[in-house]
């Protein structure tokens, strides 16, 4: 799976293989759907442990500090919690390839 890093990213280049790691994690394991609801805006349900949400705040509040034009919005709701992620119209194409890394990631499970 390829995921060109934007050139806004802040994180350090040698850091950034790792916390594509921990997306990966969490793609895999947690991401039940992944619908791209607008060009600039992709949900993902996922379900896991009873601190799930708190790991996905805790990882998106890092993505934030790095790549400050992703907006995460994590909603705990009953039996799953919901990642809505919205960008600026000019990292669409981020956006896309963050989703179709989930999609790939979760082996044919997300939709």
């Amino acid at each position: 799976m390829s995921y060109a890093v934007p050139d806004a990213c802040t994180l350090p280049t040698a850091e950034q293989p790792v916390r594509l790691a921990e997306f990966d994690t969490l793609f895999s394991t947690a991401v039940r759907t992944v619908e791209h609801l607008t060009a600039t805006h992709a949900r993902m349900r996922l379900t896991g442990p009873a601190d799930l949400a708190a790991t996905v705040r805790d990882l998106t509040t890092r993505e934030s500090q790095c790549c400050s034009f992703f907006r995460f919005t994590v909603t705990p709701v009953p039996d799953e919690v919901v990642l809505d992620i919205e960008v600026p119209s000019r990292y669409a194409d981020v956006l896309a390839s963050l989703a179709d890394r989930a999609r790939t990631a979760t082996n044919g499970r997300a939709s």
